[in-house]
């Protein structure tokens, strides 16, 4: 280990801060933040270090240094373009036993800076020693993205009732198991979510009644494949869980970031094929809350569009379980995106309507006066299950035969394939997707050939056959 983290209170002790620009600036406000008393020394400052000076929020000693107003000082940070100079104060400093940082010079610095996550009074200060910045910073990015922003707020009400939790729980294996099972309940995603007075009500309860359990149930939308466009509260959560039950749309890629000693429960649902009834998964989500566990409904998607979550929230809520939800960008937005087919477009469509082909069986009738409305994009969800009679109402219904349709098989991921054609061709192009699957039907479509970014895409037409497509 080259270098011992440690974290030094700062708080009214005299730090000096050698030269006044923007680099002696980024150093100045991280001080300013630790309560630090700054001393200046500068021929020239830059605008924003004249304004704390004016706002005495920082104190300007002289413009040059001296040797002699290094006296009283705590720390040291020298921030100039001098090398000479930067060098004096090193030795300096050295000498006289004061913590020096000359910044961007590793060898003349008795202590460097960490790479700081800060969420007070929780702060993570990590650093590679000067080795691999770039990999810090990577680092840090990953760490910060599954820190909640109110976490801070956790210690601090914690802080708030340490010495009551300690009279109540005076043996201190006993104090110990509450504040695990505290920091593991639902008032933790009370403080997140900003019901602070919620989650003190939680905290009160489980004083009294320190052995109930409260479990919850949390509804996420993991997306349309890409476990880069997973929402940063959704991976928070998925680090969170005890239990997460997952759907067969959830990538394998998307399961790899779920805390690793989370139970997994696959409970995949597919349409078309034989799998768990909505009833039983309902019923298991309930048995594992009531057991005092976070329980994690992972979907593809948005869980509340054709997710079926609402139905699970319900029975939640009937059964007196906590809940929240977290939205996944769903399957029609992601995919059209990374498919660059716009689904509005002042010159193309003035809307949008998501259907599933699913509603055209089990004696469900769409409006199809509406869905033929050609200023209207359509977007179907599980289009394969009804791919003809979706074809037929709508060009019986004012469609034109040639209005373009794409299909997108396992779209966003990198197996990603477009198949261009018109509605007239609608369940021969099926023939041809691979399941998952999304359809978009309307005039935007055209514009795909011009937007397209993500991957290369199969255009149908007539003179070819459909076993030349698939060879190609």
């Amino acid at each position: 280990m080259d270098y011992l983290p440690i974290f030094l209170d700062l708080k009214y002790k005299n730090v000096l801060v050698v030269g006044a620009g923007d680099i002696a600036l980024n150093k100045i406000k991280l001080l300013l933040r630790s309560n630090a008393l700054i001393s200046v020394i500068s021929k020239n400052m830059c605008s924003e270090i004249r304004c704390l000076l004016v706002q005495k929020k920082i104190f300007w000693i002289a413009r040059e240094f001296k040797t002699s107003y290094l006296k009283n000082f705590f720390l040291v940070i020298a921030a100039t373009s001098n090398s000479e100079l930067n060098k004096k104060i090193f030795q300096k400093c050295n000498k006289f036993k004061i913590l020096i940082n000359v910044v961007d010079d590793q060898s003349k610095c008795s202590f460097i800076f960490p790479s700081i996550i800060d969420r007070s009074p929780i702060v993570i200060a990590i650093s590679s020693g000067g080795k691999a910045p770039v990999l810090l910073r990577l680092l840090r990015e990953k760490i910060e993205s599954i820190l909640p922003m109110r976490l801070g707020n956790i210690a601090k009400i914690a802080g708030d009732w340490r010495s009551i939790i300690k009279k109540r729980f005076s043996n201190l294996l006993e104090r110990k198991h509450f504040w695990e099972k505290l920091f593991n309940s639902v008032f933790v995603q009370y403080i997140i979510n900003g019901k602070e007075k919620k989650a003190i009500s939680t905290l009160k309860n489980m004083i009294e009644k320190p052995n109930k359990l409260t479990g919850e149930i949390i509804l996420v939308g993991a997306g349309p494949g890409n476990s880069d466009l997973l929402t940063l509260r959704a991976l928070q959560v998925m680090q969170e869980a005890d239990v997460v039950l997952y759907d067969n749309l959830v990538s394998q890629d998307i399961l790899e970031l779920i805390r690793r000693d989370a139970k997994c429960i696959y409970v995949g649902k597919r349409a078309g094929i034989k799998s768990i009834t909505q009833l039983k998964i309902i019923k298991l989500l309930i048995f594992l809350a009531k057991q005092g566990k976070k329980v994690v409904r992972l979907k593809g998607g948005d869980s509340f569009i054709f997710g079926r979550g609402g139905e699970e929230l319900e029975a939640a809520k009937n059964a007196n379980i906590n809940i929240q939800v977290v939205p996944g960008i769903t399957a029609g937005i992601g995919v059209a995106a990374y498919s660059g087919i716009p689904l509005t477009h002042r010159d193309y469509a003035q809307g949008v309507i998501f259907i599933t082909g699913y509603q055209c069986i089990n004696n469900f009738t769409n409006n199809w006066s509406i869905l033929s409305n050609s200023n209207y994009t359509i977007v179907v969800y599980m289009g394969s299950l009804k791919a003809l009679e979706i074809s037929k109402q709508l060009i019986f219904h004012g469609r034109l035969k040639s209005t373009p349709i794409a299909i997108i098989s396992q779209g966003t991921t990198i197996n990603q394939k477009v198949i261009i054609g018109r509605l007239d061709e609608l369940d021969k192009i099926f023939r041809l997707a691979i399941s998952p699957s999304l359809l978009i039907i309307g005039q935007v479509v055209l514009l795909h050939k011009k937007l397209e970014w993500f991957k290369n895409s199969t255009y149908f037409n007539n003179s070819k056959t459909i076993s030349s497509i698939i060879n190609m």
